[in-house]
């Protein structure tokens, strides 16, 4: 990994870039199979570099600072993730444990300050651990107001049923941020106003985790089925005013997007270098990798493709940063960004041939990640239709795109 300052950028930025990189170039990436192997070894060093983010500032950086965190804002957490992204661990050894972080969001936002003591504080000093329970197996995933679970007001309790499928670490969650239908739909106001997400502890009578769902063949992971049958919680659970969870949703949704696509670009970076360096090492039919035209055009298209995914990415940054309005912008990149990151990695495994698709490279994890984002927080279609009809909007207005702002 070789990082320079960037001249537009702050002292400041430019700054936390290069003591990140120091860290996941020294301390992480040589040390990933160690972590990955577990035990005592792996704890220790874990603890370690945990304690030298924490000492250089860096921790956390999607908190606010009163909850110790950097208080960074989308342009310093995308030119600081595509850093932390090299390593799968980069984040997580950084504070940024999916999908506690996307809750800590969510609670630091809509949480009373009686849920901030009971599950934020907890949940950030890693006392706690946490899931996301929206997606419905009988429930079509690109439209969240379809969801069937619903919680029913009965004195000072929320009584919850419902189905839920890919409740992300469902297995090791203390407890769940649960979607729920609190609104029949003869009541007044639109589909939007009828979901409240609920807080619900995992060992409620009547949450019962039905199996963990296999991902890409692999059994045992945490993201679980899970049915909820008269699940009762305190009314106090609700997160934020009744009928605001769809909101809360787009909230976590929509940042959650942009940081998906800068751990991407991450990843794509770390994959184009292992690409490039392995082209000037292999020697094949009399000569290096890197002196055939193939392997030259997949180095040229790779750049194209990261570079390009790194400005639309930083520019949706800017936009959030000014909280402008960026809905095209993030719909855009959560398109774009994963497919050009599955054919920068795709090529990146053809170049490595059987070393690709095995465990000794971190390609065939890249590759399954990238292809699971173009499903994960909304399918690419429905994004490619809200950013034809917010362009559509404008030109019936009389207007036309500038593509300036």
């Amino acid at each position: 990994m070789q990082i320079s300052p960037i001249p537009t950028l702050s002292e400041e930025i430019n700054d936390i870039r290069l003591r990140t990189a120091d860290i996941v170039a020294n301390r992480i990436i040589p040390n990933e199979a160690t972590i990955y192997a577990g035990g005592e070894k792996s704890k220790k060093l874990r603890k370690e570099i945990n304690e030298e983010v924490k000492k250089q500032g860096l921790w956390a950086p999607h908190l606010p600072s009163e909850y110790g965190g950097m208080d960074n804002g989308f342009l310093e957490l995308a030119y600081m993730n595509e850093i932390l992204a090299w390593s799968p661990l980069g984040n997580r050894l950084f504070g940024v444990i999916a999908p506690n972080s996307g809750n800590q969001k969510i609670l630091v936002k809509y949480g009373t300050e009686e849920q901030k003591k009971k599950w934020l504080i907890p949940l950030i000093n890693q006392e706690m651990e946490s899931g996301f329970s929206m997606t419905e197996p009988d429930s079509a995933g690109s439209d969240p107001r379809s969801l069937k679970t619903t919680a029913v007001r009965e004195g000072d309790e929320w009584v919850i049923n419902g189905h839920k499928i890919m409740t992300s670490n469902g297995n090791r969650a203390d407890f769940l941020v649960v979607m729920c239908k609190t609104e029949e739909d003869g009541d007044e106001g639109g589909a939007n106003s009828k979901m409240t997400q609920i807080i619900v502890p995992t060992d409620s009578p009547g949450l019962t985790k039905v199996r963990s769902v296999p991902i890409w063949g692999h059994t045992g992971g945490d993201h679980m089925e899970i049915k909820y049958e008269n699940v009762r919680v305190p009314v106090e659970n609700a997160l934020g005013a009744r009928g605001s969870g769809h909101q809360a949703a787009q909230d976590r949704l929509g940042a959650g997007r942009v940081y998906h696509c800068m751990n991407t670009i991450g990843q794509m970076w770390r994959a184009f270098d292992i690409m490039v360096k392995y082209s000037t090492e292999r020697e094949v039919h009399g000569g290096k990798l890197e002196s055939k035209q193939f392997i030259q055009g997949f180095i040229a298209d790779s750049y194209m493709d990261i570079q390009a995914s790194r400005l639309m990415t930083i520019h949706c940054s800017e936009i959030m940063d000014k909280e402008g309005d960026a809905r095209v912008d993030i719909s855009a990149i959560k398109v774009f960004v994963p497919a050009a990151g599955t054919r920068v990695v795709d090529r990146a495994i053809q170049i490595h041939g059987w070393r690709g698709v095995s465990s000794d490279t971190p390609l065939a994890g890249m590759y399954q990640g990238f292809r699971t984002l173009r499903l994960a927080d909304g399918p690419d279609e429905v994004h490619r239709i809200l950013i034809a009809k917010e362009i559509l909007n404008r030109y019936h207005d009389g207007l036309s795109w500038d593509f300036g702002v």
